[in-house]
């Protein structure tokens, strides 16, 4: 079986989306500390000493996720996503630590691990933001709501004429982002829905599957 094009599964998604109308990159972690519309790291909707928080405490977090070796695209899937969005500032751990469990598992052939370690970065905090989240004692958890291929996944296999490796896949993950800390004083919480896509390689190609790249965060194939 003959190597595909390097970033050939970028080129196919982005063509895809481009006749869906969607486009596909990364960018940073949408409204991160400081921005002026938002608690600083907790979020627009965080209740404060006049209101009451939701109850989204957390699972307590014993530190970065250990993916499955699995061959089921939807089971590994939901675990990329749970390791990316579930962590905890109090825990001594670093952005980088959380990042570390989804590129260790990228793709073994190599092809898609540059862009992926860029596509893995946009969903974590900065070392700066990571700091200022730590002072408000701020915890991150998903709860997932649905896994499953996208519609327009098949004209994605169609474009790619053969070209992507047998296995190959794309799972969108749609759920609510929970963020608890501490505002002034008194606990405080926000939700917020959010929605990625997750493009993975499973068998034949490997004895498991793999992941190669993550679409932007909220702009996912549909």
């Amino acid at each position: 079986m003959s190597t595909p094009p390097r970033r050939l599964i970028v080129l196919v998604v982005v063509g895809v989306l481009a006749l869906a109308t969607i486009g596909v990159g990364v960018y940073g972690l949408v409204r991160g500390p400081g921005h002026p519309a938002s608690t600083p790291g907790v979020g627009t909707s965080a209740t404060g000493p006049s209101g009451t928080a939701p109850n989204t405490s957390a699972p307590q977090q014993a530190g970065p996720a250990t993916l499955p070796q699995t061959d089921d695209p939807v089971v590994y899937a939901k675990a990329v996503a749970s390791a990316l969005f579930d962590w905890d500032t109090t825990s001594g751990y670093t952005p980088s630590d959380y990042e570390a469990p989804v590129l260790a598992d990228a793709d073994p052939s190599g092809e898609e691990t540059s862009g992926l370690i860029g596509d893995v970065a946009s969903y974590e905090p900065t070392t700066d933001q990571w700091a200022q989240l730590a002072v408000l004692q701020v915890v991150q958890h998903l709860t997932i709501s649905s896994a499953r291929v996208p519609s327009t996944w098949p004209e994605a296999l169609a474009q790619a004429q053969g070209q992507l490796r047998p296995g190959t896949t794309a799972i969108t993950i749609t759920g609510t982002r929970h963020r608890t800390g501490i505002w002034y004083g008194d606990k405080a919480a926000t939700s917020e829905p959010v929605s990625f896509t997750v493009f993975e390689t499973c068998s034949p190609s490997w004895p498991r599957c793999h992941t190669l790249r993550l679409s932007e965060l909220n702009d996912p194939l549909k």
